[in-house]
Formats: C-alpha cells, sequence, structure tokens
C-alpha cells in the first residue's frame, strides 16, 4: 500500500442526465458532468459559460453610491481640483489604481496616484499621507483596493477638508467609515455580484463615469481579478474571459515589455497571469515602492518600458531568493511533532513583503495555517501576514482575538496584522485553542476534490481541448482534477536529481503519460505490475511537434498490499522504506543495524506479533505455514523479501532413489566403509559430493540401515524395511527444497500469488475511504 498526502473527496455525479435540463447543446458526458458540478444544468446556461458574454455583466449604476462619488468626481473635474488616486501595492493595488487614473486622465482629470510604502507606511490609508495630500492641494481623494477599514483616516480626513471616495471589495468590519462615498460591491441594495476584485469594483466606477464600457481597461481588470484569488465566477469570469483575449491583443507598451520577460507569447491564460505575470508586479511591492509597476502599466514609451519591465523582472528573481532563504529558516522554527495547531513563527530581520508568500510554503507544507512575522525592536511590535486551510476561516477567528492586534485585516485565507511582541504568546495559546476546539484531526488534511474517474482511453487530446473550453480557472472554477487507475507499463525517475516520478500507463493499444513533479522519492515506493491511482490535472505534453496527452499528479496512492522483491542481494539500503513507514516489521536476523523505528521478530517467538506498515523478511521459516501466520499476524501493508541463500538444498538436488539403492548395494558388499578414508573412492565413482555421501549416510543411519562411529559404517545385516519419508533429515531436506522453490526460486509473480494467498485470509484494514467509496 501507498498512502495519499492528501483527502481525496469525489465530486463524481452518477446519472448525469437526471440533472441536465436539455439537449440543445452537445457536449460530451465529461464536459456536461463538470459542467452540472458547476451548477450549470441548461443548454443556455452552458452556452454562457462556454462564451461568456460581456452584456451579462451587472449595470455599474446598481452600486449604492456610485452616482454620488460620480458627482464628487465630475465636479472636480469641472473645478481643477486635484484628485489622488490611492492605491495598494500588490498586482490588484496597482491594476486598480492603474484603471482609476486612465479613467480620470480620458475625463481630463487633473490627477496622481499615492501608493503607500509596505515597510514604512503599510495596507492602506494613513493619516500622515492624507495629511501631506492636503499640504500638495489635494481635494478629494479616491481608494482603490483598499479604505473599507479607514475609520480613523476617514475622520481626518473630513478634519482637513479632503472629500473621502472609498472603491474597496474587502471584508467589511463592524464600523464603515464616514467617507463621502463608498462603493462596495458586498453593501449595495442591488443585484450586485458581491466577490468582485479591487480592481473589478474600479473598474465599474471607471465605466460609470466614462459612459461606456471601456473595454480597453479589461487586460488590467484580468492582471487584478486573477492575482488577487477571487472567485472566477459569474462577473468575475467575464470580466477575466475577456480581459485575458484583450490582453493577448494589447497595444499598452508596458504590458507588451512584462509579457517579453515572462516569455509569453499568442494567447495568454490565467496561468501566465497567476504564475508569471501576477508574480512580477507583486515582488515590486513587496521589496520596495510599488510606484515602478504603476509607471510600467502608464507609460506609453517603449524604451522606457522596456527598461523597466527588465528591473521588475530582476526584482523578482531577489524576491524568490529571498523568500527561498526565509522558507529554510521558518521551516527549522517549526516542530512537525508538535500538535496541530496554528503556526507561528516570527523573526528579526524578515523581509515583511514577502511574508505572505513565506505563510502560503509552510501551510503547503505542514497543512496547518500559519502567520509569518518581522520582529520590530524599535517599536516592540511584530508585524506581517497570515495564510490558513480551508477549514479554518482566518478572518473570523481572528477577529475573535481583535483585542490583541494593533492592526489587522484580510479574507478568510488570508490576512496582514501587526500586534505588540508581548502578545505573540497569548495569540498562540488563543488561536490555538480556537482551531483544536473546531477541526478534527482530518481537517488539517490538504483537501483534493476529484472531478470525475477516467480510464486510460478516455484521455485524449480532444477532452484535454474540451477541458480548456471551462477556462479561466481559479477559484470557484478549479481546474477539474482526475482520477485514473492503471498499472505503469514504466515507472522511472527524471530530473537531474531524479526529483521527478515518471510514469506511462497503456490500455488496448492506448497511451497516457503521467508526471509528478517532485515525486520522485515515491519511486522505490511503488512495486512492480500493481494497479497505481494518480489524481491530477490533465493536459497535453507538447515536444519536438509531438503532443502526448498527460495527467499531471497531484497525488497517488495504492490500494493493495506490495511486495518488494531483495532476494539474492547482500547488501540492501532499506533506510527510504524505513522512513517512510509508521511501523517496521524484522523477522530473521539483517546482520546490520537498521535503525529508525523498527521492531523485530523471530519465528520461535511469535506469540507477540505487532500489526505493522511494512514486513521485512530476512530468515526463511523452517516451514511455509510459520511464516503464513506470522503475515496474518501482521496484516503488513508492503513485504519485502530480503533473504540471501548460500547453501542451497533446492539446487543441491536430492538424490534420487537410484542414488540410495547404488550407495547401499556398496555398503552390503563392503560390510564396513571407513569415510575417512575411503570416501575419496565413493566421490570418484559417482561424481558425488562429500556433502551428499554425508546426507546419504545420515538418512541410513536414521533408518536404522547403518550404524556410525567416528566416520566408520557399518551395515545392519537385518534392518527394518522403511521408507525414505521416514528419515527426519530427508523430510527436512525435501521440505527445505520446496520453501527455497517457492520463497527464492520461484518469480515475482509467482511469489507474489503465494504471497497474496496468505494475504486472501488477512482481513483488510478498515479505513475511511475519503474519496466516496
Amino acid at each position: 500500500m501507498l498512502q495519499s498526502k492528501t483527502k481525496w473527496r469525489s465530486k463524481e455525479i452518477t446519472n448525469v442526465e437526471d440533472h441536465w435540463m436539455d439537449d440543445s447543446i452537445t457536449l460530451s458526458p465529461i464536459i456536461k458532468e463538470l459542467l452540472v458540478q458547476r451548477g450549470i444544468k441548461t443548454g443556455e446556461e452552458a452556452r454562457q459559460f462556454l462564451s461568456p458574454d460581456i452584456s451579462t455583466l451587472h449595470n455599474a449604476a446598481d452600486f449604492d453610491s456610485i452616482e454620488v462619488a460620480a458627482d464628487r468626481v465630475r465636479v472636480a473635474i469641472d473645478q481643477h481640483e486635484k484628485i489622488l488616486v490611492y492605491g495598494d501595492y500588490d498586482a490588484d493595488g496597482v491594476s486598480s489604481t492603474t484603471v482609476m487614473l486612465l479613467a480620470l486622465k480620458e475625463l481630463g482629470a487633473e490627477c496622481d496616484y499615492y501608493i503607500p510604502n509596505r515597510f514604512n507606511e503599510g495596507y492602506g490609508p494613513n493619516e500622515a499621507a492624507f495629511r501631506e495630500a492636503k499640504e500638495q492641494g489635494y481635494t478629494l481623494i479616491i481608494t482603490v483596493d483598499n479604505g473599507i477599514a479607514a475609520v480613523h483616516e476617514a475622520e481626518v480626513a473630513k478634519e482637513i477638508g479632503l472629500d473621502l471616495i472609498i472603491t474597496d471589495h474587502h471584508e467589511i468590519q463592524e464600523q464603515l467609515p464616514d467617507a463621502y462615498a463608498i462603493i462596495h460591491p458586498k453593501r449595495s441594495t442591488a443585484d450586485i455580484f458581491p466577490e468582485l476584485a479591487g480592481v473589478g469594483v474600479a473598474f465599474k466606477f471607471a465605466e460609470y463615469l466614462l459612459g461606456y464600457f471601456p473595454k480597453q481597461f479589461l487586460p488590467f481588470v484580468a492582471i487584478g481579478t486573477i492575482a488577487d484569488l477571487v472567485p472566477l465566477v459569474s462577473e468575475n469570469r467575464v470580466l477575466a474571459y475577456h480581459g485575458l483575449r484583450a490582453l493577448a491583443q494589447t497595444n499598452n507598451v508596458g504590458l507588451q515589455e512584462l509579457m517579453r520577460v515572462c516569455n509569453i507569447e499568442g494567447d495568454v491564460s490565467e496561468e501566465d497571469v497567476g504564475f508569471l505575470i501576477g508574480p512580477r508586479i507583486n515582488a515590486v511591492g513587496r521589496l520596495q515602492d510599488a510606484d515602478l509597476a504603476v509607471q510600467l502599466l502608464m507609460t506609453n514609451d517603449k524604451t522606457e518600458a522596456e527598461e523597466i519591465a527588465t528591473e521588475i523582472d530582476q526584482i523578482n528573481v531577489k524576491r524568490q531568493q529571498i523568500v527561498n532563504d526565509i522558507v529554510k529558516e521558518a521551516e527549522k522554527m517549526v516542530d512537525p511533532n508538535q500538535e496541530k495547531g496554528v503556526i507561528i513563527v516570527a523573526k528579526e530581520g524578515w523581509n515583511e513583503g514577502v511574508l505572505g508568500i513565506v505563510a502560503s510554503k509552510l501551510v503547503r507544507k505542514f497543512d496547518q495555517p500559519a502567520i509569518v512575522l518581522t520582529k520590530k525592536p524599535e517599536t516592540s511590535q511584530v508585524k506581517g501576514s497570515a495564510r490558513s486551510i480551508p477549514a479554518f476561516d482566518l478572518f473570523k477567528n481572528c477577529m475573535t482575538v481583535r483585542d490583541l492586534f494593533t492592526h489587522f485585516g484580510g479574507h478568510s485565507q488570508a490576512a496582514g496584522m501587526t500586534l505588540p511582541l508581548e502578545n505573540l504568546d497569548e495569540l498562540q495559546i488563543r488561536l490555538n485553542e480556537l482551531i483544536r476546539n473546531e477541526l478534527a484531526e482530518e481537517d488539517f488534511k490538504q483537501l483534493l476534490e476529484i472531478s470525475s474517474e477516467v480510464s486510460v482511453e478516455d484521455v485524449n487530446e480532444k477532452l484535454v481541448d474540451e477541458i480548456g473550453k471551462l477556462a479561466p480557472f481559479g477559484m470557484k472554477n478549479p481546474k477539474p482534477i482526475f482520477q485514473l487507475t492503471a498499472i505503469p507499463s514504466e515507472l522511472r525517475q527524471i530530473g537531474s536529481t531524479n526529483r521527478h516520478l515518471k510514469l506511462l500507463f497503456k490500455e488496448d493499444g492506448k497511451n497516457v503519460e503521467g508526471i509528478g513533479f517532485g515525486f520522485g522519492e515515491l519511486y522505490p515506493h511503488i512495486s512492480p505490475n500493481t494497479p497505481v491511482t494518480v489524481v491530477g490535472e490533465l493536459g497535453i505534453n507538447e515536444w519536438n511537434g509531438n503532443r502526448k496527452p498527460q495527467i499531471v499528479l497531484q497525488d497517488i496512492e495504492i490500494r493493495q498490499w506490495q511486495l518488494f522483491d531483495h532476494r539474492g542481494r547482500k547488501n540492501i539500503n532499506l533506510t527510504p522504506y524505513i522512513e517512510h513507514h509508521n511501523a517496521n516489521l524484522v523477522v530473521g536476523n539483517p546482520q546490520i543495524d537498521l535503525g529508525g523505528d523498527v521492531q523485530y521478530i523471530q519465528y520461535d517467538a511469535m506469540e507477540v506479533v505487532p500489526v505493522t506498515d511494512a514486513l521485512y523478511i530476512y530468515d526463511m521459516p523452517q516451514d511455509l505455514s510459520t511464516l503464513k501466520e506470522l503475515i496474518q499476524k501482521a496484516k503488513p501493508q508492503n513485504i519485502h523479501a530480503c533473504y540471501y541463500i548460500e547453501n542451497s538444498a533446492f539446487l543441491n538436488a536430492l538424490p534420487t532413489r537410484e542414488d540410495f539403492k547404488w550407495y547401499y548395494a556398496v555398503l552390503l558388499k563392503k560390510k564396513v566403509l571407513d569415510l575417512n578414508s575411503e570416501i575419496n573412492v565413493v566421490m570418484n565413482t559417482k561424481g558425488w559430493s562429500k556433502e551428499r555421501i554425508y546426507f546419504i549416510s545420515e538418512v541410513f543411519f536414521e533408518l536404522g540401515f547403518v550404524k556410525i562411529d567416528n566416520g566408520i559404517i557399518t551395515v545392519n545385516p537385518k534392518p527394518d524395511k522403511k521408507d525414505l519419508l521416514e528419515s527426519s533429515a530427508y523430510q527436512t531436506q525435501l521440505e527445505q527444497a520446496e520453501i527455497e522453490k517457492t520463497l527464492y526460486y520461484s518469480n515475482y509473480n509467482e511469489l507474489r500469488n503465494w504471497f497474496n494467498n496468505c494475504m486472501d485470509q488477512v482481513e483488510s484494514p478498515k479505513e475511511e475511504l475519503s474519496y466516496g467509496l
């Protein structure tokens, strides 16, 4: 057996046609099932999902306070007031800032932007920045992607004569700021889609101000929406879908140069934005002022855009190294054996701009919420970011301990915070109390939701292309994960350090490749001819013009016991296996210290046999029934045959009945035979070994045919008639040869079948199969 690393849950729907309302559109059964899983049950709904229509977007005029906000902006433009767009330093904030600036400039506004420094000012509005804006002659501030928690700053703005328009999408807290207007998708009385990104809200405001649908802004909307990990459904799907297509055709020189350094050509996917474009924009604000990113998106100068894009790419490389360094330090600070809870790590000198990424990596590694903080000795504060697991609402639970924070904000899965250093231990205690009361052990395990089970025959280019029509994928529209079970015809490690695993599944002339990045360590734990169940995303492996369907593994498991054949090898490295299993049982004497958590047992001391994950058989038994009994008691999920034979009873074939008759005739003739002096004569006559002569002599002695005294054999003239099987020596040799034939000289499949017959009598361990069976 090989246990999966994650918890699997099937979303598979039986009798899909029972859920499908009409046949006005032709779809494959698998695609129809994927649509039903997304709540789509009619041809019209399917058409809208597969080809999102901009006309289905809600009217921007439906937002509460948007008309009030727009009137104030128009007055400011008419009266030549200075307008400040107050943005944020992540990709959503930078995109929002760009959209609002471009809209205001198109309207002829006298405007500029301000993005707070992550390190000196932190997220969101701050009093000092507002006061400085007032001194510089600004009369109107428009926040984008922030501001909903700026209660104090709104009071300051009102006090100093600044009008404040807030456009934001973050969680609304208990008290709203007293602003001139608040445009927020979750406080509208009309039917507004509530999950817009910050750039989505800014785009709606820009649309209302301009009086038309500004398609030219869609590339920025796609970047901010996808990078901010908001649900890609409903309006977000429409905006991202059309935004990606607009991004591929953009005339914006900044975006063109950014895609150049990302090596993006042709169509642009959500993965290009999520893994290439978004991280580079984010990197700027993580390490320095985010102004450089806004400058890139706002410039019309190709040379300037090329220089900025190259600089941003270099910043991202530096960001990656900083993240790697902090992750290594943070992992060493986590005790993997501690009770599951909330991980909190803090250290002076950590770059706070990357701590959210570090927290995400800790969550993936340890399957626990993680808070990563940098210590600020000058203020006796700690500041940083948190990420969570799906089962634990970070925002809700942190709000219950709000008294410990100086600043706090975020979502259910991500948050930023500042708190006194002295509150750190109390935060850990209270959050751990909350999470341990709320979650069960299984809730900490990462959940993989499996969309459908497929066979090798099902997987082809056509299916992969059909799945692609469900893109863009993201939150609430995840890329489908498929389950496939088959026996790999090929299995090998690949990569310079063998970190990756390559599989090939073949059935009825059809081939599907499997690639598991980072799965190389599992190679020795997969035995031959064993059905392997893999789950992952379907795709196309394109190389040198060849296109092959493949499944990119996210997890793997083997649901039946496994046999690992080490027979005939003297030096066996079992360390990878012992470290992999929780319980290891060795029978026999391995002659070396195997280390690790290992228990030992002998065949003649099997009164108490522990149940084990892995059984390592170093010595063959005196009889097969003893080994069978051991297996039935130990119930191993993995059996390792580790035995080695130097003197083989099977290869040294038993003497035939004719051999016994000839030797007995010699003894009768001689009456007395001195083996000490005459054994060579017998050896030369028959070509026998000494061992064979001694063995036949021992059998005759046990049967009473002869007497032996110091090597001198004397024939019994009148022995009782007995069968050879009555000799224990003959019987033992016969049984040993049979044992060797069964356990040592059999081929892999024959040995596996023998063990399988033993395992058939073992009750399978009862466990909850989280894939829903």
